[in-house]
């Protein structure tokens, strides 16, 4: 299988702060479910994993409180939490908007490198529906939500796009993982059409496919994960 190279695990490149890039680490993890609801994150631990002071963990979780996705218990501390339904609904609403954004708000021009990671995660995507790994497939589209941000020039519908994505992700790969190989076929369908679409510089179609897809995963997650909730409501 095609291996995605992996991030490096707290280096601040790309123009990132200390505390902005434990914030990304962690929000992976929360978005990976290596970090499932109810995990306790704990500072000193986290410092120690990092090499930091506590403060900058201090930072970088109370801006992830922020999107919903921990909170702070009495007696306990900080918990990751599960958004509730109608959160998911919003989230999903907004990220349906935004996708009709990309193409319109400042978009960057095509490049080489943006041509040639979209070639690779295609590739990667290619391999996947052979051999499928969860993880692997939640790599991939990491990948692609970076990919896809870094093709919006836009800063503010940037932040927004990056938002909602880590709102809606653990949601979204709870479902998407147990689909396996069909999951990996509608990915293969996803990057060959994004990647079309980049070879022509059409930034509007990226926008297209994203929020055709985006409606896809929402019909799922009401398919495999709210349905269920109200099965068990009328059992109760």
């Amino acid at each position: 299988m095609t291996k995605l190279k992996a991030d490096t695990d707290i280096e601040a490149d790309d123009g990132q702060t200390t505390v902005e890039a434990i914030q990304n680490n962690i929000l992976r993890r929360i978005c990976f479910l290596d970090y499932p609801p109810g995990s306790q994150l704990k500072e000193a631990e986290l410092a120690t994993e990092f090499g930091v002071s506590r403060t900058p963990v201090r930072d970088a979780i109370s801006r992830i409180k922020h999107l919903g996705l921990v909170e702070t218990r009495n007696g306990v501390g900080t918990v990751v939490t599960a958004l509730p339904r109608e959160q998911v609904e919003h989230v999903y609403e907004m990220r349906l908007q935004l996708a009709t954004l990309i193409g319109t708000l400042s978009p960057q021009p095509v490049t080489e490198r943006n041509l040639a990671r979209a070639e690779e995660l295609l590739n990667a995507a290619i391999a996947l529906e052979q051999e499928f790994d969860a993880r692997q497939y939640l790599e991939i589209n990491d990948r692609l939500q970076i990919l896809i941000a870094d093709l919006i020039g836009n800063t503010l519908l940037r932040s927004f796009w990056r938002q909602a994505y880590f709102q809606a992700a653990s949601t979204w790969y709870s479902v998407a993982s147990m689909a396996g190989a069909d999951a990996a076929t509608s990915l293969v369908q996803e990057l060959s059409d994004i990647k079309a679409a980049l070879a022509r510089g059409d930034i509007a179609a990226v926008g297209f496919i994203q929020r055709v897809q985006i409606g896809y995963g929402y019909q799922r997650i009401i398919r495999h994960l709210f349905s269920s909730e109200g099965n068990e409501a009328d059992g109760a």
